[in-house]
């Protein structure tokens, strides 16, 4: 007679496997009211669906609970799917949730998809069209309520981060019927304005709440917007049609204001190592160049500077001896050309010929002589030089300076004695000496 028993988990499990097989249960659309919500650590939500005369225990594990786009909470009516079971523990059926909306909101989550669809058909969310943000903003719009957390917060971070940052607000409508057309009219008067760059935004809410961000004409709005534009629109888990038409999404407006400006400290301690760097370079460039300079002191030609001048002077002399070869060559030409004119003219009027070649030979010669230096010493002069060089005036000679003096037959080596200038003032060698 016992055999017609079963056990507890026994008749548990078959009811599990009625259950399980039963293709109208692993596939359920349920709605009703949110009560007894409970978080777990560990990311599960547990929760009771209820209507007005039964309540169903429902389960909603961490794989599937961090895709939310909301927080669940008591009292809130949503929509869920899932699959009915038998927790064998308990015994008791519960749903397990694969999906939850908020009741009443299905048909804007089809606008919602199919708004995103066309726009990024039209390449409104193209990567190419993202303007950067820039590092430094010296200017900053905000278009949102004047009021509520969202500009708080935004102007907070902004002031504490970067205090030399200022800031444009361009109160808008951020929900309701009127909330989008606002929005987008703002956009475009911030357009007008010598700003960096653009926040828009508004603190979290229901999908209600933010779908004005949803609209057509705020996404338009942002992407024909030539400032650079970060949305910042509810919590971290909403998103927006504006998100995805933004050059930058954040997931706060707190976030929005940290994108969009930099962090003062963080400035500081980078000039800091700049010029830390920049010192190191110019140290090392200073040592390197005092290092050739040290170099150069060792040189040759620092050690012997004399050397320069004698070779400028050994070059003097041999241009001295190419120029005077030069012009005996051309005077030796030009008489060569005047017997040429004599011998192959003189028959055509001798007379007149042999004047005309004469007088431009005597031109010629007389040029040639007054360029020739060898000329200039045989009328007296001769060429004067010392350690340095020519010397040309007296200021170019000291006393017991030893000069070389070039004369018509041959050079005499001489020691100054005494200097004179043309003012009389006179500068003689010490007799004691």
């Amino acid at each position: 007679m016992q055999d017609k028993y079963i056990t507890v988990t026994q008749l548990t499990r078959y009811i599990k496997y009625k259950i399980d097989g039963d293709a109208n249960l692993n596939v359920v659309f349920l709605k009703g009211e949110i009560s007894n919500f409970k978080a777990h650590t560990r990311g599960h939500f547990y929760f009771t669906l209820k209507d007005d005369n039964s309540r169903i225990n429902a389960v909603m594990f961490a794989s599937r609970a961090s895709k939310m786009k909301f927080v669940p909470q008591d009292g809130m009516k949503v929509m869920v799917t899932g699959k009915v079971s038998v927790y064998e523990a308990t015994g008791g059926y519960q749903i397990y949730v694969d999906e939850m909306v908020e009741d009443g909101i299905g048909n804007l989550y089809i606008a919602f998809e199919q708004l995103k669809e066309k726009l990024a058909k039209e390449g409104l969310f193209n990567p190419e069209f993202k303007k950067p943000i820039p590092k430094y903003p010296k200017v900053i719009g905000i278009v949102t309520a004047p009021t509520g957390a969202a500009i708080r917060d935004i102007l907070s971070t902004i002031h504490r981060r970067w205090p030399l940052t200022s800031t444009i607000l361009f109160p808008a409508l951020v929900q309701g019927k009127e909330g989008a057309q606002s929005i987008a009219k703002q956009i475009e008067v911030a357009s007008t304005y010598p700003i960096d760059v653009l926040i828009v935004g508004r603190g979290g809410g229901s999908i209600e709440d933010l779908w004005c961000f949803n609209e057509e004409i705020v996404a338009r709005a942002i992407f024909d917007c030539d400032i650079p534009v970060i949305s910042a629109v509810g919590h971290e888990v909403d998103f927006t049609i504006a998100d995805f038409v933004a050059d930058m999404r954040a997931p706060t407006p707190t976030g929005a204001a940290e994108m969009a400006v930099p962090n003062l400290p963080d400035v500081e301690a980078l000039l800091k190592q700049i010029t830390l760097r920049l010192n190191k370079a110019l140290l090392t460039q200073v040592a390197s160049k005092q290092e050739k300079l040290e170099q150069l002191q060792k040189s040759f030609i620092f050690q012997n500077p004399m050397a320069i001048y004698e070779v400028k002077e050994e070059t003097f002399d041999r241009l001295y001896d190419r120029l005077e070869l030069a012009m005996q060559h051309i005077v030796s030409k030009k008489k060569d050309q005047f017997l040429y004119i004599m011998k192959h003219r003189c028959f055509t009027n001798p007379e007149i010929v042999f004047v005309n070649q004469e007088r431009s030979l005597v031109t010629m010669l007389s040029k040639l002589e007054a360029l020739n230096p060898l000329l200039t010493i045989k009328r007296g002069y001769s060429i004067v030089r010392n350690q340095n060089g020519l010397v040309s005036k007296v200021s170019d000679a000291k006393v017991d300076d030893l000069l070389s003096i070039t004369v018509t037959d041959g050079t005499i080596e001489a020691k100054v004695v005494k200097e004179e200038k043309k003012d009389g003032r006179k500068k003689e060698k010490n007799k004691g000496n």
